[in-house]
């Protein structure tokens, strides 16, 4: 049984790993080619893609959000169990359902943006989400055979197919950006305020992107989906003899899936939506000029929220491959191979996660500096105050996972809709009554994090019986992100005072900051069989042992 153990934890690893790879790869071309498309359409032109970018992934949520989740939780539990005929059905049950969600989200969202742009107090950001209303469709297919893969244990497909995306992506929106920027301008200077429609136009253009770069995603996984359809085919012969789930019966497993996780993803991320709203009016009643509240919602969506999302994505790809895994060892009742999943997770999640967190504060400004160009005190603060942000974010979002992965839907949607009203009292309560303006924002965001962390991990401990190790999970890489922390804030200090370049002290420190927290780590964080669960492991433990950094005998 402990063998098995081992056996499930290091491949749920090393596939989460891969995803969580190509993820962080993602957000950081997404982080990198943001760069000169801010430099494009400007802050205010930020604004205008945010808004349209909010009200896309509400509908997105609404629509096919959860699909790949129910659909690799689905496809891996009749995989595990030899029914790979009801495991396909599933996937063709789902393409229906994405299909027609998909349609219907883009159909009302572009007919009605002219409204809800209004609504939000940002209609120049109607050009952008009519560019973004076809993306709705495409996205909804493409989950389903992201899902698919993820369900039957492989990530490889969705992590190729992610960093397709995100290049076309990233190749198109610069090019649109700045071809549409230009053309805007000529349409503005006709209707007498060019900056405007030059920004609302850029914005348009940068959302183009998202469109090109999911249709190149989802043209990749259908070859792929095609070519092991043809395998699958030829090895039907060995399947498990059962009765055929009926396609009424498919979609009735769907819908009941579909619905908690949809209502759970939805007011988990619909807070977005709600604190531009909120934000958008107080601080127009406290007394700011339209122009002040674009630039500081601008600041907030196109400069904060961008690099802290880099590592949260991290906690996505592993709750995205701890589902199915979850749901085959759960389907099977081995309640411990369960909790020890939930373990390595969460240990991998905060291994990563906390040096993140401590280093983005105490590095903002340079880090703001380095990617953004921005060495202003406000876009600092935002990052400082908000880091902490990043360590509850990713675990809410890698908690979900594992309470929808042990079939129990209800609980994230519960504790989700009470993290919500208190994090909307304290926004209120931040603006209105304190006058924080875009730090409410911030604060308000991280409280709700918190809030879910809470909820979650009370459940989590309830319905798996997992107790959580909180030396190792959370002491240890803390204790060894904090020593990181101080390292690297005096290298930066030394190296900028003798080099005055923030270029070269920013990724000296960086690496310096690495080195630091490795080697506390591997002194008192990591044993080698933990170790030798991560991607290439291996080749750590042998170069940690020729450095004299662990012990030859290192073992639990």
């Amino acid at each position: 049984m402990m063998s098995q153990r081992k056996k499930s934890n290091t491949s749920f690893l090393l596939q989460g790993s891969i995803l969580a790879a190509a993820s962080l790869l993602s957000r950081i071309i997404g982080m990198f080619y943001r760069l000169p498309v801010t430099n494009i359409i400007g802050d205010v032109g930020n604004d205008y893609y945010s808004c349209a970018f909010e009200i896309y992934n509400i509908f997105l949520l609404i629509s096919s959000f959860s699909l790949p989740l129910a659909v690799s939780k689905l496809v891996s539990a009749r995989i595990s169990r030899g029914e790979k005929t009801n495991a396909f059905r599933i996937v063709k049950g789902a393409f229906v359902f994405a299909a027609l969600s998909g349609s219907a989200a883009a159909l009302i969202v572009y007919f009605g943006a002219e409204y809800i742009t209004d609504l939000l107090k940002t209609p120049m950001a109607v050009y952008a989400l009519k560019v973004l209303s076809p993306t709705l469709v495409i996205v909804a297919i493409l989950g389903v055979l992201r899902g698919y893969f993820q369900g039957l244990g492989s990530m490889v497909p969705s992590a190729i197919s992610q960093v397709i995306e995100q290049i076309i992506n990233a190749l198109v929106s610069m090019g649109a950006a700045y071809y549409l920027f230009g053309y805007g301008k000529k349409v503005g200077d006709a209707l007498g305020s060019p900056d405007k429609f030059a920004a609302a136009y850029g914005a348009a253009g940068s959302t183009l992107g998202t469109c090109a770069g999911a249709l190149a995603g989802f043209i990749f996984l259908l070859f792929v989906f095609f070519a092991y359809r043809t395998a699958l085919g030829r090895r039907k012969g060995r399947e498990r003899r059962v009765e055929t789930e009926s396609y009424g019966e498919v979609a009735k497993i769907i819908l009941l899936t579909i619905l908690p996780v949809l209502l759970s993803t939805t007011i988990y991320n619909i807070s977005g939506i709600l604190d531009q709203g909120i934000f958008k009016n107080l601080v127009l009643l406290k007394g700011y000029s339209k122009d002040e509240e674009e630039v500081l919602w601008g600041i907030f969506s196109g400069k904060y929220k961008l690099l802290i999302n880099v590592p949260i994505s991290i906690a996505s790809a592993l709750a995205a491959s701890c589902v199915p895994n979850l749901a085959a060892s759960y389907a099977n009742r081995r309640m411990d191979v369960v909790r020890s999943q939930i373990q390595a997770a969460m240990r991998f999640n905060m291994i990563i996660v906390f040096p993140c967190t401590v280093g983005m504060g105490v590095l903002a400004s340079p880090i703001m500096q380095l990617l953004l160009k921005d060495s202003s005190r406000q876009t600092e603060l935002m990052l400082q105050m908000g880091a902490v942000a990043i360590l509850f974010f990713s675990i809410s979002t890698l908690s979900n996972g594992i309470l929808q992965g042990i079939n129990r839907m209800r609980q994230p949607v519960t504790n989700a809709a009470i993290a919500l009203m208190g994090h909307l009292l304290v926004l209120v309560l931040f603006l209105w009554v304190f006058d924080l303006n875009i730090y409410a924002v911030i604060h308000a965001n991280t409280l709700f994090a918190l809030f879910m962390c809470i909820l979650n991990g009370i459940s989590i401990k309830k319905y798996s019986g997992y107790v959580m190790d909180v030396v190792h999970v959370f002491v240890l890489p803390g204790i060894s992100s904090l020593i990181m922390g101080v390292c690297v804030y005096f290298s930066y200090k030394g190296l900028f005072n003798a080099t005055e370049s923030n270029t070269i002290s920013t990724m000296l420190s960086i690496f310096a900051g690495v080195c630091v927290y490795g080697i506390c780590m591997l002194k008192g964080g990591l044993t080698e069989e933990e170790i030798l669960k991560f991607p290439k492991g291996a080749v750590i433990v042998r170069l940690a042992k020729k450095l004299h950094l662990m012990k030859k005998d290192d073992y639990i």
